[in-house]
């Protein structure tokens, strides 16, 4: 037996059990799936999630925590983190509910300024950021609560309005897609997962972003400039926060101060848990994996009567369960 030979099968021999179980998982999230199988099967038998109508009702809800994710995943692989999400969600269903009649602007132009805006501050957080070496975290916290300032001066301290029907009904679980029994709210987030899968390994400003996640001086000496693409990842997270506030608002039917708090939490713990760590690997397939399982387990929990403290440590202990299953995994710094 040559020595080369010697040191493979000494290699495989010494390979960690943790090493045989974690490897699958940087191809495809076989535990989030298979979990999110058993809790919905749980759910099917115990609380009847076997109709149609159960099945959009929590489809349109994974839609919304999706679609709040879809900037916060960006985010996370380039080793960032967005707090703004919640302000710029209320800022934007203020803007489409209350402004909007009280500035006399058609409901685009509404959905316009809202869409500039939450670009904007987006924007000016990553150039922030990259430029002073500021933690994201109380950058855009800052901008979050900047925005919802703006907002409440123009309202005069009003945090509260009504949508339109037409709103209501594109975000409503019951609505149709073209004579389709689908929610048009599950539709568009399947258009921007397949948008995002295509950004992400089909574009070079994907691969820019997976570059200065990975390792920002290599990205930085391979001549792409780090601080244009924290600046538009940025402001994409901002805007699609602001988006996400207008169909928020439309699922709601009203909007209040508290209405984009849900969706914080939710934008970090579907990155996370779905499999996407800080610098990558990741992308937003797993994101998608889980938001599914976020909101199956968020109804499952409720309709067990389980309080929001409870969700919290769920909340909790899912996060806890996905770090120390990717923690020890190689970041892609190392594989390159």
């Amino acid at each position: 037996m040559s020595a080369a030979q010697a040191e493979r099968d000494y290699t495989v021999e010494a390979r960690p059990f943790w090493r045989t179980l974690v490897d699958p998982q940087a191809r495809i999230p076989v535990l989030q799936l298979t979990a999110l199988v058993v809790v919905f099967a749980y759910g099917a038998i115990n609380l009847g999630f076997w109709n149609w109508n159960s099945v959009q009702q929590i489809l349109v809800l994974a839609s919304l925590a999706g679609l709040a994710s879809a900037g916060q995943t960006l985010l996370i692989l380039m080793g960032g983190f967005d707090l703004s999400i919640s302000g710029f969600i209320v800022s934007s269903a203020l803007v489409v509910s209350v402004l909007k009649d009280k500035w006399g602007v058609s409901f685009a132009v509404a959905i316009l300024i809202g869409v500039v805006a939450a670009g904007i501050l987006g924007a000016l957080s990553g150039q922030i950021c990259h430029r002073y070496q500021i933690q994201p975290l109380i950058v855009t916290l800052a901008m979050g609560t900047i925005a919802l300032g703006l907002i409440q001066v123009q309202t005069e301290g009003s945090f509260s309005g009504t949508s339109p029907d037409w709103l209501i009904s594109l975000a409503s679980p019951r609505t149709d897609t073209f004579g389709i029994n689908i929610p048009p709210l599950v539709v568009i987030w399947a258009v921007v997962a397949v948008l995002m899968g295509l950004f992400l390994h089909r574009t070079i400003a994907g691969r820019r972003v997976m570059a200065t996640g990975a390792n920002p001086r290599a990205a930085e000496y391979s001549l792409i400039s780090t601080r244009r693409v924290w600046t538009l990842a940025f402001a994409f997270s901002g805007i699609c926060s602001a988006l996400v506030g207008v169909l928020v608002a439309g699922f709601s039917g009203s909007v209040d101060s508290g209405i984009g708090d849900p969706y914080l939490f939710q934008s970090v713990v579907a990155v996370i848990v779905g499999g996407t760590v800080f610098g990558g690997p990741g992308d937003y397939s797993r994101t998608v994996i889980g938001a599914l399982f976020l909101t199956v387990v968020n109804v499952v929990v409720v309709g067990e009567g389980a309080t929001q403290a409870d969700q919290n440590i769920i909340y909790g202990l899912a996060i806890l369960a996905a770090v120390t299953v990717y923690g020890r995994e190689r970041r892609l710094r190392d594989r390159i």
